[in-house]
């Protein structure tokens, strides 16, 4: 599905990274990840890496809240690879707190982990997708971009922000063919997580999911996959909402 194109992958360590990242090279892609932890940390994605070798897998590290950093990233995919055709941006920061408990380090902290970072990434990626022939960006939401959760004040903001970010630039930039969607996802935890939470946790997930369950990292890739794709080519300014029916 995703055969000959190039996709570049914020957050690329994290839990949602590390189900993008083979998915989208199983399916034909060439990938670059990046993430501001080293790849060393994680040794399934060294194992990745190896397997696939630099022409087909790039690891960058890099923190995408940081201008230059961002810069240098697309500027290194540029060179190694010549066009970009896709993007999916995880990088985010939560500091769960109430109002009066979050200081504004805290608050500016978050907004700039989750916000600024799809920002900085999006405006140094667009250039080089038009250069190219036009593009894909799938940015990383959360449904408590819509929904208020106690004490999530500063990534809930973040989230909505994102939200609004990415049907802007859908709106702006679609004559020069490039899409952008925002992709929201509800709970989703790895097994090892979500066997280790209380019994009354796993119980609140059952009862507010339709489908009574948390979600995998698999689950919401492969809809990132498919938004990558050109069997999304008339999809676009969406928030496509991976939930299991939370939101509803």
């Amino acid at each position: 599905m995703l055969q000959g194109k190039t996709i570049w992958i914020t957050g690329a360590l994290g839990q949602l990274g590390r189900s993008a990242v083979p998915l989208f090279l199983r399916q034909g892609a060439v990938v670059v990840g990046s993430d501001i932890a080293p790849l060393e940390q994680v040794p399934a994605m060294q194992a990745v890496a190896e397997q696939y070798g630099e022409e087909r897998f790039r690891f960058i590290r890099a923190d995408a809240s940081s201008e230059e950093e961002v810069k240098a990233v697309v500027g290194e995919i540029d060179r190694a690879f010549g066009r970009l055709d896709g993007a999916f941006f995880n990088a985010y920061r939560n500091v769960w707190k109430p109002l009066l408990e979050l200081s504004l380090e805290e608050w500016e902290a978050t907004l700039t982990g989750t916000l600024t970072s799809a920002f900085l990434c999006c405006k140094y990626a667009v250039p080089l997708m038009i250069r190219t022939g036009g593009g894909s960006i799938v940015n990383t939401s959360s449904v408590l971009g819509h929904i208020p959760k106690k004490g999530c004040l500063g990534y809930g903001a973040g989230k909505a922000g994102v939200n609004q970010l990415t049907r802007v630039i859908a709106r702006d930039y679609a004559e020069f063919g490039i899409r952008a969607n925002a992709l929201v996802p509800g709970d989703f935890k790895a097994p090892e997580k979500l066997a280790a939470l209380p019994a009354s946790t796993v119980e609140m997930i059952r009862r507010e999911t339709f489908m009574g369950r948390s979600g995998s990292a698999d689950e919401v890739s492969q809809v990132a996959a498919f938004l990558l794709s050109d069997a999304s080519s008339y999809v676009t300014g969406s928030l496509y909402t991976v939930d299991g029916g939370y939101h509803a």
